[in-house]
């Protein structure tokens, strides 16, 4: 079977995302919805829940999971584990603002990502833990 062109992969995404009800509030430049179709585009992939789940919840090899400062499952408020400030739901069912300016989400994954993983976040992990954001309701 050949490998599925991106305009496949995209189409495939925002079909699944209408589909699931997901929200398409925008407050900046972009939604999560493209975010999602981006990461996935550049994953070659669209994005699995369960491992994006899996990835959240999970410390990998530090202190810290996604989970230990956005909570699990993150649809509250959340704490950051260290300074305690406040952090704003991150499922975007529970918050129109999440993942809609591209500059602050890059900005945020790569700290965040780098906090629990030591690097930078790979597309398909981006794609898999957003795509599992887009399940919570």
């Amino acid at each position: 079977m050949p490998f599925p062109t991106r305009a496949r992969i995209a189409g495939l995404i925002v079909a699944a995302s209408a589909a699931l009800g997901a929200p398409w509030a925008q407050a900046g430049d972009t939604t999560a919805a493209d975010q999602l179709i981006r990461w996935s585009v550049q994953a070659g992939a669209g994005g699995d829940p369960a491992r994006g789940q899996v990835f959240f919840d999970r410390r990998h090899g530090g202190e810290w999971s996604c989970a230990s400062c956005h909570g699990m499952p993150p649809t509250g408020t959340g704490r950051h584990a260290s300074t305690a400030k406040s952090i704003a739901p991150l499922a975007p069912a529970f918050n129109a603002k999440a993942f809609t300016e591209t500059a602050k989400v890059d900005k945020w994954l790569r700290r965040n990502c780098k906090d629990v993983l030591s690097r930078e976040c790979s597309a398909a992990e981006k794609a898999d833990v957003l795509a599992y954001l887009y399940t919570l309701r």
